[in-house]
């Protein structure tokens, strides 16, 4: 993924007795005693979770598979993920449908789940995560066309603002001979189930390791 932009931290990078420090003197800054029996071990806490969020397991790698000659859309629906907004410090989660029409080669399930894992790790958009799992497919795979689909919940409207929970965000990105096919790009939005609709593999088991 030489060219999509990595937004996730390098572990190398991180500083966590820092961290601490820094959500010690925030609890301050907000009126907080950090120093209480009850907030004393909130810092280490929280510093480490937010470290599971802006560092990536890895980038998966890609280990391109024969199509046997299938030609027809490869569509793995509803891989969850999880991420950090970047203008709120505050999470938002939901579930990915990444699909292409295979070039020459196919990608593994896993292996997408992955990409989309990695990408969402860091401090995110929706809109760049989705451009990112599809630039990622590109270069993966080189397909006919590639196709993501996003719908998440984020925390900064459910929580705060305007408060509205269960209100979903969905942005999308299709190109090639995916960007033209309208039966194609129903899939992943749900609305197929007919007969003649392309097949699905769901994101909790497929074809493809």
């Amino acid at each position: 993924m030489n060219s999509v932009r990595n937004l996730t931290a390098p572990a190398g990078a991180i500083d966590l007795a820092a961290a601490e420090a820094a959500i010690a003197e925030l609890l301050a800054a907000l009126g907080q005693d950090a120093e209480s029996d009850r907030l004393r071990a909130t810092p280490g806490r929280a510093a480490t979770a937010l470290l599971e969020l802006v560092v990536s397991p890895g980038e998966p790698v890609v280990k391109p598979m024969p199509t046997e000659g299938y030609r027809g859309l490869v569509l793995v629906r509803d891989i969850p993920f999880q991420s950090l907004c970047e203008h709120h410090l505050l999470p938002f989660r939901g579930r990915a449908h990444v699909g292409f029409l295979p070039g020459d080669s196919l990608i593994g399930l896993s292996t997408i789940a992955r990409a989309v894992e990695h990408v969402a790790h860091g401090l995110q958009l929706q809109e760049r995560i989705t451009q990112q799992v599809h630039d990622w497919v590109q270069q993966a795979g080189a397909p006919r066309g590639a196709g993501v689909v996003i719908e998440a919940e984020h925390l900064c409207m459910s929580f705060r603002g305007v408060g509205t929970p269960d209100t979903h965000l969905v942005t999308s990105v299709f190109s090639g001979e995916l960007a033209a096919d309208v039966a194609a790009r129903s899939a992943f939005f749900g609305t197929g189930g007919g007969p003649n609709d392309p097949p699905v593999m769901n994101g909790q088991g497929g074809l493809h390791a």
